[in-house]
């Protein structure tokens, strides 16, 4: 059966605005990351009685770190500041170096063969022998993409922070490692497994609507800005790889046109 054809995209917005839109977003998302950091590490008491607050403090540093890796993602795209030359880069470069000591043009020579052969054996992001096994395909993952200079940066982080600066080990396990940890696999899972996994049906279909081989999450607004920021909404970022992780609900759920009570 032939799809139906996608609608119409909505139009973009000026490139100034996106630009101040994104830039504010941003500086939001890092100055929050790293202030809840340094406090975690160098302020935070962590005891048995305040484990609960801890245990918070990881999960909402969890979802920053995927904040630090979604603003990446739009630097790569040129989304972050359209028109924005080397801003972009810079910006991208030195969050992926934040995130977990990736190499920018790696990474990003990475995501554009990602969006040449999505959900293929072309893919870098994809598992052609797993495409319905989320662990095997989590494994692939990390061996393609958590190499030698992601391991050294984060000895390096470590050993900084528990030899130099005497922060404890449980502290710098529970409030740095479990956060980064956890948001790979958020990642992985929100905004790539599941808009690009296979389904398992009797014909063997993957169930894709278009050559784009992903889809998108029913989440609404809210959900879909915790789950991981609107990189669920995944088949909209295929269509149109310029707009920015902000402006994807409006792709998802374009506003109504008008109707035309004229009779």
């Amino acid at each position: 059966m032939t799809p139906a054809p996608a609608a119409p995209l909505p139009a973009r917005r000026p490139r100034a605005a996106q630009g101040a839109i994104g830039l504010a977003l941003a500086a939001a998302i890092v100055a929050s990351w790293l202030a809840l950091h340094l406090y975690a590490m160098f302020a935070f008491d962590l005891t048995w009685s305040s484990l609960p607050l801890a245990l918070g403090i990881a999960m909402l540093q969890c979802w920053l770190s995927v904040g630090l890796f979604i603003v990446s993602h739009d630097a790569m795209h040129g989304s972050l500041v359209p028109g924005g030359g080397g801003i972009n880069g810079a910006i991208g470069a030195g969050l992926l170096f934040l995130y977990a000591g990736f190499g920018w043009r790696r990474m990003r020579d990475a995501h554009f063969a990602h969006h040449k052969a999505p959900g293929s054996a072309r893919d870098p992001d994809f598992d052609a022998a797993n495409p319905t096994r989320f662990w095997r395909w989590y494994g692939t993952f990390l061996k393609r993409y958590f190499g030698l200079g992601s391991a050294l940066f984060v000895c390096c982080v470590v050993t900084l922070y528990w030899v130099v600066f005497a922060v404890p080990v449980a502290k710098i396990v529970l409030l740095y490692g479990l956060p980064a940890i956890a948001s790979s696999v958020q990642l992985f899972y929100f905004g790539t497994f599941r808009p690009h996994r296979h389904h398992d049906t009797a014909e063997g279909e993957a169930g894709f609507a278009d050559r784009h081989n992903a889809r998108s999450e029913a989440y609404g607004t809210l959900a879909s800005l915790a789950s991981c920021f609107h990189f669920g909404y995944h088949h909209e970022h295929h269509r149109a790889p310029d707009v920015p992780w902000w402006g994807l609900p409006r792709l998802r759920r374009p506003e109504p046109q008008s109707r035309n009570r004229s009779k």
